[in-house]
């Protein structure tokens, strides 16, 4: 199969979807109006509440949503065929990912730029806000650790990738620096972007160098001391005002981001590979080697964050609302950054299938499970000699998807013998992508974790406490850092997977019972229709994870307390979806019962005056 209509076909579909239907919702469900005044400019303190342009906030927003769901779901999802996953990818997010996205944004909007948690608590009841506070922070620590332990597998015995990334954060600084305070009540774009990508390209090339040198083994660390520097790290920047690291940080990685992400795009249209994976493979039926279990429920859980991810919900009511200058920007910084990330996922799909599935396997799987597969390798020999790596037995997903984009770069005119460049540029690429999640979730958890301990002791829930986003702060980089230096990619990501996508269900169903309350019931199905699909399936997906991949770790030597751990989160998990969702339910039917709204819900757009109602929590 060529992937030119492929991925021509796929950009039709998101340009149409966003053309019409974001503007659909946008102007009959959501009602955005102008004259509505965005909490950063409601309540400015120069720390999370920050007005900034539109493409710089998308640039933050989508650096923070697009980490390793993307890249690393789609590729290992390959195992039951390119069809599956490319369908789900592009239907999932244009009419739930990205209405998720949208919608949970524009009611953080209208309460402040509260938490999606606190969001439930006004739109549901305090009780739905409690149990989704739980819920939510517990969901989070847990996609925090699967998200990071991608960047750990990735940075790793990699001092190119360390001295690149690590350079990021002095340039983002002095980004900050100059976009927000160098220039007396207007915020600088032009010249600090210029100097930043001409800087970051720079550190690319020296980091290329730098590893060649004796400085290398000064930059080169151990899978643990990779997390105990990204603890560090998030640590900081979950401290640190939003415009000094945070926001320039992700700003500057996007141009990475999305200017990689074109250099992909025109070389499919250019170098058009086949692609070389049937359009379902038997491990459609299970006895997979890489995801233990059948297409469905399992494909929806380990694609994740390509087609709807619940961690995007709550940046959508994290920093985003915080940051966002005018209430119409919602609809191109929701819909659309989550339209370019699903866009993300099928490149990851379609390299990855364009490798010869012998190759795709040796890599994924150990030696010994490869070696009873039936399957010969085709050109992995020849991609480890030229990037200068044993490239079979590195699971994961991340360096099967680095092989599968240097081998579509390599075709570009003038790159034939750039191989081995081009593979490392696609290491520290996924690096870069997955580690600015990071420093937003953890912000993110913090932010969740002082709203719950506030409730016993007020000072926390003030933001701007420094003592209370100290501990806070440190409390979630202890449990997402414990996680990753225990745990693994094969425990991880299933409970990442999972996790996510019933955060996922928990968001639509507060977005559903948002639009209720406001007097849109007749567009409910919106955000509705999309929760039923991924409550089911999440569900389903979180039993089976219990019972055929969680609860027999606890009779391995070595891995008990993780089994019993990873079962009891999930466990955790299930219910509180399932206590908001029949609370939600409940609420819904009252309403359209006649019943008022909760006295702190949005409530109807405009008043009888016709003036903006601006919101009363």
């Amino acid at each position: 199969m060529n992937t030119f209509p492929v991925l021509l076909g796929a950009l039709c579909v998101y340009a149409i979807a966003y053309r019409y239907y974001s503007a659909f919702i946008a102007a009959k469900a959501l009602a955005l109006d102008d004259r509505r005044t965005t909490p950063a400019n409601a309540y400015p303190d120069g720390h999370n509440y920050v007005a900034s342009p539109k493409w710089v906030l998308f640039g933050h927003h989508f650096a923070a949503i697009a980490g390793a769901g993307p890249l690393i779901g789609p590729t290992l999802a390959a195992q039951f065929g390119f069809a599956p996953g490319f369908l789900w990818i592009l239907i999932g997010a244009v009419l739930a990912g990205c209405v998720q996205d949208f919608t949970v944004l524009v009611a953080s909007l209208r309460h402040k730029g509260r938490s999606l948690a606190d969001v439930a608590r006004t739109e549901i009841s305090p009780f739905a806000g409690l149990v989704a506070m739980i819920a939510v922070l517990f969901i989070l620590l847990v996609s925090l650790a699967g998200l990071g332990i991608v960047v750990v597998n990735a940075l790793s015995n990699s001092p190119w990738g360390v001295f690149t990334i690590g350079m990021t954060i002095p340039i983002a600084v002095f980004m900050g620096w100059w976009m927000f305070k160098s220039h007396a009540g207007r915020i600088a774009v032009v010249g600090p972007s210029i100097f930043g990508v001409v800087l970051l390209l720079a550190s690319v090339v020296a980091g290329h160098w730098v590893a060649q040198t004796s400085w290398a083994g000064a930059l080169t660390f151990t899978p643990h001391q990779i997390t105990i520097l990204m603890g560090i790290y998030g640590l900081v920047a979950s401290v640190l005002p939003v415009w000094l690291v945070l926001e320039p940080r992700d700003y500057l990685s996007t141009y990475v981001k999305l200017g990689t992400i074109a250099v992909l795009v025109i070389g499919v249209f250019v170098v058009h590979p086949n692609i070389q994976f049937p359009n379902f493979t038997p491990y459609v039926h299970g006895g997979g080697p890489i995801i233990k279990g059948n297409l469905f429920p399992f494909l929806f859980v380990t694609i994740a964050c390509g087609a709807i991810s619940g961690f995007h919900s709550l940046v959508s009511s994290g920093t985003t609302p915080k940051m966002l200058d005018k209430e119409t920007d919602a609809r191109f910084i929701g819909y659309g950054a989550m339209m370019a990330e699903s866009l993300v996922g099928v490149l990851a799909l379609i390299a990855a299938c364009s490798l010869a599935p012998g190759d795709y396997f040796a890599i994924n799987t150990t030696p010994a499970i490869f070696s009873h597969l039936g399957l010969s390798t085709v050109n992995l020999d020849m991609f480890s000699r030229e990037v200068g790596e044993n490239l079979a037995g590195r699971t994961g997903g991340a360096v099967s998807l680095a092989v599968g984009m240097a081998q579509i770069f390599r075709g570009l005119p003038g790159m034939a013998q750039l191989m081995g460049y081009w593979y490392h540029y696609a290491i520290m690429f996924e690096a870069l992508f997955i580690l600015t999640t990071i420093d937003t979730g953890t912000r993110v958890a913090r932010y969740v974790l002082q709203e719950l301990i506030g409730k016993v002791h007020k000072p926390f829930g003030n933001h701007s406490w420094l003592p209370g986003n100290l501990i806070t702060s440190f409390v979630v980089v202890m449990g997402w850092g414990y996680l990753i230096y225990t745990g693994n990619i094969s425990t991880l990501w299933p409970l990442f997977g999972t996790g996510n996508q019933l955060l996922a269900t928990i968001a639509l169903a507060v977005s559903t019972t948002f639009l209720i309350n406001m007097g849109k019931q007749k567009y409910a199905w919106i955000t509705g229709l999309p929760m039923c699909f991924v409550g089911v399936t999440t569900l389903t997906a979180g039993v089976l994870s219990i019972k055929s991949i969680f609860w027999p770790l606890t009779s391995k030597p070595g891995q008990v307390f993780t089994g019993y751990l990873d079962t009891v989160l999930m466990g955790i998990f299930i219910a509180g979806v399932v206590l908001v969702v029949f609370d939600a339910v409940r609420r819904w039917i009252a309403v359209m019962n006649g019943a008022p709204a909760p006295q702190e819900a949005f409530g109807p757009p405009l008043t009888a005056a016709g003036e903006v109602k601006m919101g009363c929590c």
